[in-house]
């Protein structure tokens, strides 16, 4: 008898474990992907994703630590503000937007930092079918409030920097000097808006 009531004790902990699971929408009107590359070794060049679609799962809905987070890109929603660059951008010497038309992110590990509101996410990055391991600075922007329509919002700014090449961006045209048209590394920042479902 003692077991039967050690198995159904486990068995509910088991299920308040599961009910606990509180999953979050990413906002799509307030949410993009940024990135910031070197150009001709002399300035930057900006651009974002409209298009980008996430969930997150946390344990209560006012704390996020171990969430585990999965987020989806549509590399055709890529905009440099000129539409020739943008193009360029989505063929293969670039992101080979028709072949692989979506860069996912899948969080490994989502700790809190030494400092309140801040975050370290290791997450596996898939650009071109290629999925290396990044780690991201991420930021709580303002905790979690109720927006004036009575929904809970949560906004977080994830940064990181990766090398292009290590996922298959091949494009090399280098300067006379060696220097590269385009920067290997290349600036990442994602803005978004959590909204409790």
């Amino acid at each position: 008898m003692n077991r039967f009531f050690q198995f159904l004790a486990v068995a509910v902990l088991m299920v308040n474990v599961a009910v606990a699971q509180v999953k979050w929408s990413a906002d799509p009107g307030h949410t993009n992907a940024r990135f910031d590359i070197k150009h001709l070794g002399i300035s930057f060049i900006d651009g974002q994703f409209t298009k980008v679609e996430g969930t997150v799962e946390t344990a209560t809905a006012t704390s996020f630590n171990n969430a585990k987070v999965n987020f989806s890109i549509d590399v055709n929603s890529i905009d440099t503000r000129i539409e020739a660059r943008d193009n360029h951008l989505k063929t293969d010497d670039f992101f080979a937007a028709e072949k692989f038309p979506k860069m996912t992110l899948k969080s490994v590990t989502f700790k809190n930092a030494k400092v309140k509101g801040k975050y370290i996410m290791v997450a596996d990055l898939t650009i071109r079918d290629v999925t290396k391991k990044v780690t991201f600075d991420v930021t709580q922007n303002g905790g979690v409030i109720t927006d004036p329509w009575g929904k809970t919002r949560a906004g977080f700014t994830a940064k990181t920097k990766i090398n292009r090449h290590d996922f298959g961006i091949k494009y090399n045209d280098k300067l006379p000097s060696g220097v590269e048209a385009v920067a290997s590394d290349v600036d990442i920042i994602v803005n978004t808006e959590l909204v409790l479902n």
